[in-house]
């Protein structure tokens, strides 16, 4: 599997960052979950007592970005993903994020999830998978994940924020989230990490087949 690049896109909770990790452990090849860069490029902003809509701000973070941003302990929660997806909004903050994306898995391969490896990071992907779920299933999923770090939140509160992130993601006009032409959709609403993780090896297995379109 050496050299092997797999996207895995989908929105919030769907259980694609589980799944990557899985699939990274498997398929023998390293695992980036690109979302932590743009929510490391909002704190980032936050810290400077700035706001991540605001261009130039968000820029100057991103630029700034090391590996260390990633290993921090507040990259989660309601700001951190408020933050996340506004400088995700901005055109140039994704560009100055997309060579770090593409030279973490051009030499060796490697797991990608996010919201545009698939369409705009690496197009060229052989394996691309789009995981989703019923908003429903998200919110109960993004509620229980909450509550796990001690987060007081309701699921009516989870619920309208993930539909606005979801809005904002998929209307923004750079790489907005919407499944590759050539991406293999897996919903994961009724299903557990077993289940999730075996149909995704199936859909792989099925896409590297020699005889595969």
């Amino acid at each position: 599997m050496r050299g092997l690049i797999v996207a895995v896109d989908g929105p919030a909770a769907a259980g694609k960052g589980t799944l990557a990790r899985r699939l990274a452990i498997a398929l023998g090849l390293p695992y980036l979950d690109t979302g932590l860069l743009y929510r490391a490029t909002g704190r980032r902003v936050l810290d400077a007592g700035g706001d991540p809509g605001d261009a130039a701000a968000a820029i100057a973070a991103a630029a700034a970005l090391t590996p260390v941003d990633l290993q921090r302990a507040d990259l989660r929660g309601p700001a951190a993903d408020r933050a996340a997806s506004a400088v995700a909004a901005i055109p140039a903050v994704r560009a100055a994020l997309l060579d770090w994306q593409r030279s973490f898995a051009r030499a060796h391969g490697g797991v990608l999830d996010g919201r545009d490896i698939g369409t705009v990071v690496f197009p060229e992907a052989p394996v691309k998978l789009f995981v989703t779920a019923s908003p429903a299933a998200r919110a109960e999923r993004r509620l229980h994940e909450m509550q796990g770090r001690g987060e007081a939140a309701g699921l009516a509160e989870v619920a309208e924020a993930m539909r606005r992130r979801d809005a904002q993601d998929s209307a923004r006009a750079v790489a907005p989230l919407a499944p590759a032409a050539d991406a293999m959709l897996l919903d994961t609403t009724t299903l557990d990490a077993e289940a999730v993780f075996a149909a995704a090896m199936q859909l792989i297995e099925a896409r590297l087949r020699p005889d595969s379109p």
